[in-house]
């Protein structure tokens, strides 16, 4: 079949990218699903800092590459030996396709597939396989999604079944900003009612990670941004104290705000300063916690006597620690009991052909969330 699909071929182009336009609608042919594939047709698709970096280059991906991986959709068709979802089933799609039977797996920590991640890197589905075609070369899929299409063939293991009482666009934001953010609260520091949470970058998955604290019951909830608006409606969220990274001597206003220090610092920022920042606020036995994927070449140094005197502990976070079949429709219940208002976190939405311009926005932290609407 043919589809409009958004497909990047070169990266680092200058900005403004409504000038440069990396990013290309084109008309591809997308072959059929095989054996344990799904064919959904997507509804919304989030734009999200992880495709800002693909297309900046800040983390380089196969090029050319059908672009975007956080997305809602409906099953089109299934392939063969396909059973846990039907035609007609609505989807979120994960962007890490979940083997289940590799060591990580079978540990139960799906955010650590290994022929996930290999899939990924390569720019393939799960099955090693390929199925969008532009006159006649092979594209690559990204995070085994390619969501920035009308249409796209996944992996099985990649699509999330929910409930359809949660609307298509709304339930997209739970496969990338939601799923990382409340996570990486909930599974990856595992956050208890009393507990004091600082969340350092609030963009789309900085503010997830709000929402996230606030539902886990923590009594102190810091938020750190550059930009005072986002401080604004972290606060809306639910956001007990808030301090703009520029501050002087913010680390010092921190820590006397919190009594030392907090129990889990998380930085969602991408970026160096930033997860100094979440160590140097983190108290005494305290975790301080990294979702942000800052550039490769990103270095820091961490003097061993803290870290060992004060018993604290560093940890990464990759998908929010989740198991997608099992964190997504927790996260959407809650949503739906009024416990997680992730449709805050929107600041717009629009069509395919926009998305130079949503990008340029994105860049400048004008947005938190913006949906890619397909129909």
């Amino acid at each position: 079949m043919q589809m409009r699909s958004v497909i990047l071929r070169e990266s680092g182009l200058p900005k403004p990218y409504s000038n440069s336009k990396p990013l290309k609608i084109e008309l591809v042919e997308l072959t059929p699903p095989g054996p344990m594939e799904v064919l959904v047709k997507i509804k919304a698709a989030g734009v999200c800092h992880s495709d800002l970096s693909a297309i900046n280059g800040d983390r380089p991906r196969p090029l050319p590459v059908a672009l975007g991986h956080e997305a809602s959709g409906v099953v089109a068709a299934i392939g063969p030996s396909v059973e846990k979802v039907e035609v007609g089933d609505h989807v979120v799609m994960s962007f890490l396709p979940v083997c289940g039977h590799c060591s990580y797996c079978a540990e139960g920590r799906a955010s650590l597939c290994e022929p996930g991640y290999q899939a990924n890197a390569a720019g393939t589905l799960l099955s090693g396989g390929k199925h969008i075609r532009l006159r006649g070369y092979e594209i690559n899929h990204h995070s085994g999604v390619s969501a920035f299409s009308e249409y796209a063939v996944v992996s099985a293991s990649s699509v999330v079944k929910v409930t359809k009482d949660i609307d298509l666009a709304t339930a997209a934001l739970f496969g990338c900003a939601v799923m990382t953010g409340v996570g990486a609260v909930m599974n990856t520091c595992g956050v208890r009612p009393g507990r004091s949470v600082a969340v350092i970058g609030l963009g789309g998955v900085g503010l997830s990670a709000i929402l996230g604290a606030v539902a886990s019951g923590a009594s102190d909830i810091v938020a750190i941004d550059l930009i005072q608006a986002k401080l604004d409606l972290a606060k809306e969220l639910g956001a007990t104290k808030t301090f703009l990274a520029t501050s002087p001597n913010i680390v010092a206003q921190v820590k006397g705000a919190t009594s030392g220090g907090v129990d889990y610092a998380i930085e969602m920022a991408g970026s160096k300063k930033a997860f100094e920042l979440a160590y140097e606020i983190t108290r005494r036995g305290g975790m301080t916690a990294t979702a942000g994927l800052a550039s490769a070449n990103s270095r820091f140094e961490v003097s061993p006597l803290p870290l060992v005197g004060e018993e604290r502990t560093i940890k990464g976070s990759y998908m929010g620690s989740c198991v997608p079949s099992r964190d997504i429709p927790r996260y959407i219940d809650l949503y739906l009991k009024g416990k997680l208002p992730v449709d805050k976190l929107l600041s717009s939405t629009g069509p395919l052909y926009e998305i130079n311009e949503v990008f340029d926005r994105l860049d400048r932290a004008e947005i938190n969330r913006h949906l890619v609407l397909m129909d």
